[in-house]
């Protein structure tokens, strides 16, 4: 029993001194403060108890360690008093409630250069970054010449789901459509979800069952499956009937975005796309 209190009293204490050493952060004449001289740096324990909506007891109590652990609002609310960016708010649900806060999505079309980079250097294999409702945002020239050219679309055409279902060729090209058709549509269910994108993801769906019965029928089945890793077919216009085995990552700090890389499976394969690709 001593133990496990001991455990509590840490965790709560690590959360006072987070607490306390964001708001020595922040500047208080930039927030409309009185630039008065202060004893300490930051924002008062107070200040930042307006910011948050809460009474400054409270406040008080949670750098203090006491009161017990505080709800996901009381936290969501302190955080952006204290402006912090989504790994800091992060990290004040989990030393706060031992729990991630809960995913909040934020659409950002594009890439950093350096992950840019990334896909870049994976040339020969194809490699594509998607959103949580499976935008393709980015892609390397390996990806264009064996998968699709993205860049010849507008950004709202470059849509996984929406190739497969609507698009006559990239259906062509898939050696079992039915199966790949499936499997998108559960590995999409749980995508989305996991990044809190419920309400973009709407529209798309709606459009799919209107315009697709076969999207609508397995979009009622309900399905739910991780990406993860596993075997691609695709047939090539040039090439031919090409096998890959893919690897789906997600980028870290970005939940809503996933990394995908088909790499060749067999060696004859990896020789006909590096002269393809060049």
């Amino acid at each position: 029993m001593i133990n496990r209190m001991s455990e509590f009293v840490t965790s709560e204490n690590r959360l006072g001194a987070y607490l306390k050493d964001r708001r020595a952060k922040l500047d208080p004449a930039a927030l409309g403060f009185a630039g008065e001289r202060r004893r300490t740096p930051g924002l008062r324990r107070e200040e930042v108890a307006g910011r948050a909506n809460i009474s400054p007891t409270w406040y008080t109590w949670l750098e203090q360690g006491r009161g017990g652990a505080p709800s996901a609002d009381v936290l969501d609310r302190i955080s952006r008093a204290l402006m912090l960016t989504d790994i800091e708010r992060e990290h004040l649900f989990l030393i706060g409630l031992g729990r991630p806060p809960e995913v909040r999505y934020c659409r950002q079309d594009g890439v950093t250069p350096r992950l840019q980079g990334v896909l870049d250097a994976l040339d020969p294999s194809p490699a594509l970054i998607r959103n949580a409702i499976w935008d393709v945002i980015a892609w390397n020239r390996a990806a264009t010449v064996l998968l699709t050219d993205y860049g010849a679309l507008p950004p709202a055409e470059r849509n996984v789901l929406r190739f497969i279902f609507l698009d006559p060729r990239v259906r062509a090209a898939q050696h079992d459509w039915e199966s790949v058709a499936r499997f998108v549509v559960a590995a999409f269910r749980v995508d989305a979800a996991r990044a809190g994108a419920a309400a973009e993801v709407e529209p798309l769906v709606d459009e799919l069952c209107r315009k697709s019965p076969e999207f609508l029928a397995m979009w009622r089945d309900n399905d739910v499956r991780t990406h993860g890793e596993g075997a691609k077919h695709i047939r090539h216009r040039v090439l031919g009937l090409l096998s890959f085995e893919y690897s789906a990552f997600q980028v870290d700090g970005r939940p809503d975005l996933s990394m995908v890389v088909y790499n060749p499976a067999t060696v004859e394969d990896a020789e006909k796309i590096r002269e393809l690709v060049g």
